[in-house]
């Protein structure tokens, strides 16, 4: 097996402030830049902070998460990162989502596919569900991603096993 050097990015982001944790998160991609990182793996929707909840109502502010994740992704040019972000289809509807940022861009989503609804989570109100797995390669390893509560489910990481994944990466946040 390769070896594959990971940093986790454990931020203690606020929700709606958008640029305060798109530069808590550049912070933490250029921590792990010097660390020699291959890949570095940020918080559950840690652009928007979490839970977002009604902050999601309000369009702009979807299309300023998106932004804020654009301007982080230049930094990605020798570092993989998993960003959580809110992502919104052609359609309108919106996901919890990670970004995966390489080589400078923004290179693939992955959508978060069970969403909690009970005590403090309420993101089927909030949220459509993924349908796809997420599987790269990362430093010569076989990278599976998902997002909180898909890996306390079996369907997400039987997939991403039966696909070769060497790794299950998950990003996840609770409200603080």
């Amino acid at each position: 097996m390769s070896l594959l050097r990971l940093a986790l990015a454990q931020l203690n982001v606020t929700v709606g402030a958008l640029e305060a944790n798109r530069r808590r998160i550049e912070d933490a991609i250029r921590c792990a830049q010097a660390w020699l990182a291959d890949l570095v793996v940020v918080p559950e929707l840690a652009i928007p902070g979490y839970p977002p909840e009604d902050l999601l109502l309000n369009a702009q502010f979807v299309e300023a998460n998106r932004q804020a994740l654009i301007r982080v992704a230049p930094l990605t040019s020798d570092v993989v990162a998993f960003v959580g972000f809110v992502d919104r289809d052609r359609q309108g509807r919106l996901y919890n989502a990670a970004a995966v940022l390489a080589h400078g861009r923004w290179a693939a989503t992955y959508r978060k596919q069970w969403l909690p609804n009970y005590g403090v989570f309420d993101e089927k109100r909030y949220f459509s569900p993924g349908s796809e797995t997420m599987m790269l390669a990362v430093g010569g390893v076989r990278v599976g991603l998902t997002i909180c509560e898909d890996l306390w489910e079996p369907e997400p990481c039987r997939r991403l096993a039966a696909s070769g994944a060497q790794l299950v990466v998950n990003l996840s946040a609770s409200p603080y």
